[in-house]
């Protein structure tokens, strides 16, 4: 064999201290990375046939003409500037120039050496070949939008706009264009370029482009393991390696990810949720409806304790078993809901899969590696990877059934791989991140591709979160994906700005809505019967009533009250400033420590997990009379949602509407006796008296001025901007004294948010109003600059490229630190956690940028050099403040959170 210059250029190196070869080989790596990418479009895979049918193409010629594309992935390396990054391997390799700085990475480098000079020179090639089919020799040039997607493998597309004579010697082009030759002539001889001069394929591989590239990263991070693809740095034959290495080695790897486990048919609703002895109205809707052939979207709107989330599982174990769907994300609006979720599923997503296989069920959230459930999952899978079985000593059925999580480690070891497990659960940031220019957004993407999206609380976020989940509704739908949606109360804009985005990635024009809409709602679309009015089971229509309070102190005599009847009270108050108040205005009050909590977002992680925990066990589903006795719990919005909790009394300050209604969703939530035992006989009346909700606010009178909030209220109206609409919640709650559920939701959540509510707003508080509605705009302005324009495909001028950890899923009105609590011990800040495992993450709290900087001003000096020192050893904490504390500081506690 003559050796082709291709064969001394480096792709891969190791350490020093590494066995074996030191490098391997270029070609060798792009033919490791091809053979990955020819395993993952097997044309008879629900992937290559999905993406074959958006590009209107054969699945075998979107197989060979994208492996093709994969093996040049890496034609950046080339370079003499990459190659000049090892110097040390060999004295067989290409002499590197020292002059050339490696300034740009190899994968930008890739692409503008194609567009610069290896396109000219295939097409002087082809033209001066002997073919006269025009196809085979003009085909080159429309590879551009191809190779922007492969040379991308590294999570952001290429520049495209660099100088290659600062890059590339003569020498360089030359080996790179003997390999592009031998690669067109090796994976694509005889193969149909006619598809390739249809200016539509150009246009249909934008929206298709993104998936592409995802493709291309997963097959880049499995192409490049060496626990697989052993080094090789003596010359082959490109088709000797391919054949005998590459393609045995990529069978390996890709055997070695999970499986795709098969889908059981929906059977009977007690099958899947043991503990359900009759559906609800909305359980029976989903087992009953009818599903179509294409991807679809359900918006379930139903009251609290109506059985959503089941509803919405059975729904997609449905869509799954008719083929539409692997699996499910489900996303939510905290990471303590999702915790709380992904508890509640470890116990049911086995059900979706046949017996003896093994389905992942992934967390993905910031803070998921301190998730004990979590973190024994992946224990768990590690252990399945060594011993075969996950649960040894059971029989196989028995481990399907007994196991509460099974986690590929594989899967776990990155945010970004995480949407590729069978069943995850989340925060919607994770999702909306496959929207937003972040590195390795497409791998999300991918990742959703064959999934049911189910998003919870719908209609919990801002409207800068509203946009983006338009944008992730649109391109789910683009890439055949369903979708479903949940909410207690969803005002009508939103629901139609769902479906239009939703109809927008279906490339169609959307239904008509009905406006007033009836409640409870069942949306499915496209289908037969758009919207149907779904009943709601007896246990959960009830009236509440409403008693406004002028101040805080009716509020404690109220719980004081409650305590001294043996009952359990919740005070949702508006900001963390607050609740600490109240909770210590509470412990003057009398109230025994013993008997009060508090529960607000400015905890160590380590303290909230606890906390967290201690709610659940006190005030949830399975509480006993023991727990609930006298206990008061002071906390902010972070039970308002998607935590099951039950409260004898509650009381809340002033909200919107909507949120309203959730908080009272956490009163008498459950059925219960007197004493407050859990009564679960269908048809048993909750014996606790009548269901009241305590407003804390201020009287809406007509004539309100600016200052109707002030200076009692100011919290209030500095979390909740728009004053018209917590005037408009107030006077229909106080008007009305009372609201019955689901009869009046759909006037209360229109009576404040429609456009003719919003006329009876007083004129005094129409500034404050109109300065959140503009607030609202520029969030959806933002949302408008930050969001992939999908339509461009993936190209760099798609986006404002950055690392996720700068690409905002969430606007806030100021910036948060992560600040990790020390304390100081012999001479040495510690962790403030105590464990074993992940210290200083459990000792993380987030903090606004103002109370950060009042707390660092506080720093001694001689703490100030500990923490510069500590930061050199851990090297973790350079991404994280440190606030150091000594005994008899009161900046935090256990039970106060951070008080600075």
């Amino acid at each position: 064999m003559t050796e082709k210059m291709y064969y001394k250029y480096w792709g891969k190196a190791k350490s020093d201290n590494d066995s074996g070869a030191s490098y391997h080989l270029l070609p060798y790596h792009c033919l490791d990375v091809a053979a990955v990418g020819w395993q993952l479009l097997a044309p008879d895979k629900p992937l290559c046939k999905q993406l074959a049918k958006q590009l209107k193409v054969e699945p075998e010629w979107l197989r060979q003409f994208f492996v093709f594309c994969l093996a040049l992935h890496d034609l950046g390396k080339f370079s003499q500037a990459f190659q000049s990054l090892r110097q040390d391997l060999s004295v067989d390799l290409v002499k590197a120039n020292p002059r050339m700085s490696y300034s740009e990475r190899h994968d930008s480098l890739g692409f503008c050496l194609w567009q610069e000079i290896l396109q000219t020179k295939l097409d002087e090639q082809l033209l001066a070949s002997d073919s006269t089919d025009s196809a085979v020799n003009a085909w080159p040039i429309q590879l551009k939008s191809w190779l922007e997607i492969v040379t991308g493998h590294h999570g952001v597309p290429p520049k495209t706009n660099l100088r290659t004579r600062n890059f590339f010697e003569v020498v360089d082009e030359q080996a790179a264009m003997a390999f592009v030759q031998d690669s067109v002539e090796f994976f694509l001889a005889d193969f149909d370029f006619q598809p390739l001069l249809d200016k539509a394929l150009k246009k249909r591989l934008k929206p298709v482009s993104w998936q592409l590239a995802g493709v291309a990263v997963l097959a880049d991070w499995l192409g490049s393991n060496q626990e697989y693809f052993i080094y090789y740095d003596k010359p082959k034959e490109l088709k000797t390696y391919w054949h005998e290495i590459a393609l045995e080695k990529a069978k390996e790897a890709i055997g070695a990810l999970p499986k795709i486990p098969d889908v059981n048919a929906f059977q009977t609703i007690e099958k899947l949720f043991p503990f359900i002895q009759q559906p609800t109205p909305l359980q029976e809707y989903a087992i009953k409806e009818p599903l179509t052939e294409q991807p679809q979207l359900f918006i379930l709107e139903d009251v609290t304790g109506a059985g959503k989330t089941e509803a919405a599982l059975i729904l997609t174990q449905r869509l799954m078993a008719h083929g539409l769907a692997d699996g499910l994300y489900i996303a939510l609006p905290t990471m303590a809901t999702a915790n709380a979720m992904y508890k509640r599923l470890s116990n049911v997503y086995h059900q979706f899969y046949q017996s003896g296989s093994k389905p992942s069920l992934i967390l993905a959230h910031g803070a998921r590696e301190l998730s004990q459930v979590f973190q024994d999952s992946v224990v768990l899978a590690k252990q399945s990877i060594t011993d075969g079985d996950y649960l040894s000593g059971q029989n196989e059925e028995d481990q399907e059934l007994s196991a509460t999580a099974y986690c590929n480690a594989w899967l776990a070891d990155s945010r970004k791989k995480a949407l590729l497990a069978d069943v995850g659960v989340g925060t919607l940031d994770q999702a909306l991140l496959a929207v937003l220019p972040a590195r390795h957004q497409s791998l999300r993407l991918l990742g959703l591709g064959r999934k049911v999206l189910l998003v919870d609380e719908v209609h919990a976020y801002d409207s800068y979160m509203q946009k983006l989940l338009n944008a992730l509704l649109e391109a789910h739908a683009r890439q055949g994906g369903s979708v479903i949606l949940l909410s207690a109360t969803l005002p009508q804009t939103m629901r139609e700005g769902l479906v239009n985005a939703f109809y927008k990635g279906l490339g169609q024009n959307a239904p008509a809505l009905s406006y007033p809409a009836p409640y409870p709602l069942a949306t499915h679309t496209p289908a037969t019967a758009i919207e149907q009015s779904i009943d709601t089971r007896e246990a959960v229509k009830r009236t509440v009533n409403i008693q406004r309070l002028n101040n805080e102190e009716e509020v404690i005599a109220q719980i004081k009250l409650a305590v001294a009847a043996g009952r359990c009270v919740c005070w949702i108050r508006n900001t963390v400033k607050s609740a600490r108040q109240s909770y210590q205005d509470l412990l003057d009050a009398g109230i025994a420590s013993n008997q009060l909590s508090l529960f607000h977002s400015r905890f160590a992680m380590i303290d909230r997990q606890v906390i967290e925990n201690r709610t659940l066990e006190y005030f949830g589903d399975n509480s006993t009379p023991e727990h609930r006795k006298g206990q008061v719990l002071i906390a902010t919005q972070v039970v308002e949602q998607s935590l099951d909790l039950d409260f004898d009394v509650m009381i809340s300050d002033l909200a919107p509407i909507d949120l309203i209604i959730q908080r009272a969703g956490r009163l008498m939530r459950h059925i219960r006796d007197m004493q407050g035992n859990r009564i679960r006989q269908e048809g048993a009346k909750d014996l606790r008296g009548r269901p009241i909700l305590y407003l804390l606010s201020p009287d809406p009178i007509e004539g309100a001025d600016i200052n109707w909030l002030k200076p009692d209220y100011a919290g209030t109206q500095a979390v909740y901007q728009h004053i018209g609409q917590l005037w408009l919640t107030a006077k229909l709650l106080v008007r009305r004294g009372q609201f019955t559920m689901p009869d009046d939701a759909r006037d209360l959540i229109e009576g404040v948010y429609s456009f003719d509510a919003e006329e009876k707003i007083p004129d005094a508080l129409l500034d404050g109003s109109i300065q959140a509605t503009s607030k609202a705009m520029v969030q959806k302005s933002m949302a408008d600059l930050n969001v992939l324009k999908l339509n461009k495909g993936y190209t760099r001028s798609s986006g404002d490229w950055d690392e996720e950890t700068r690409m905002p899923t969430r606007l806030t009105e100021e910036e948060t630190i992560s600040v990790a609590l020390a304390i100081v011990e012999n001479g040495q800040l510690k962790p403030y956690a105590q464990a074993e495992t992940y210290a200083w993450a459990l000792s993380t709290v987030k903090l606004p940028s103002h109370e950060w900087g009042k707390a660092q001003q506080q720093i001694p000096d001689n703490l100030k050099a500990m923490i510069v020192t500590l930061k050199a050893e851990q090297k973790a904490l350079c991404w994280v403040e440190i606030l150091p504390f000594e005994e008899g500081q009161v900046i935090y506690s256990s039970s106060l959170g951070f008080v600075g």
